[in-house]
């Protein structure tokens, strides 16, 4: 079996249960909404159909970009990709896949109307920074070397920039 194919089958595998579970976590943290002052306004969840289309393609295109140019590996971090991907969606931020995630859980909460929900959307955001910052970042560095320090000063972290835009 091709590599790519088989990258693409655990691809699909991982991205399955990882955003399972956050979906799982959401739903049941619309326990809370009561306490945070009800569901959100009417306007949440249209909202939240156009959020969730966003971060869905995101989080398709930069899982894509994996499996097509990773040299076998997949997005998660126990099986990564073996070679350095800075095309597609990495071109324009460093973590395409988390921002993707994260515009889903935002976009889901939305879509329910909860607060609750949108609290869990932010501990995903806040829980992953401290991953990339503390292991996923030095861990590269040490794997790629000076493509990926050259990479951490072109690319931003979390907020999207033109490529070939002014260094952070």
């Amino acid at each position: 079996m091709d590599s790519r194919v088989f990258a693409a089958l655990r691809t699909i595998v991982y991205a399955t249960v990882f955003l399972g579970l956050w979906a799982w976590i959401s739903l049941l943290a619309r326990s809370l909404d009561p306490s945070l002052g009800g569901a959100l306004p009417a306007w949440a969840p249209p909202a939240g159909v156009l959020v969730m289309t966003l971060g869905g393609a995101l989080a398709l295109a930069s899982a894509g970009t994996f499996v097509l140019g990773g040299g076998g590996g997949t997005p998660a971090p126990f099986d990564p990709p073996r070679r350095f991907v800075r095309a597609g969606p990495y071109r324009w931020v460093r973590n395409p896949m988390y921002v993707g995630g994260f515009l889903l859980l935002a976009g889901f909460a939305l879509l329910h109307g909860s607060p609750g929900m949108l609290l869990v959307a932010a501990a995903f955001l806040g829980f992953f920074h401290v991953f990339v910052v503390r292991y996923e970042e030095p861990r590269l560095e040490r794997v790629f070397g000076e493509s990926y320090r050259r990479y951490l000063r072109d690319v931003r972290r979390w907020i999207p920039r033109r490529p070939g835009g002014e260094p952070r």
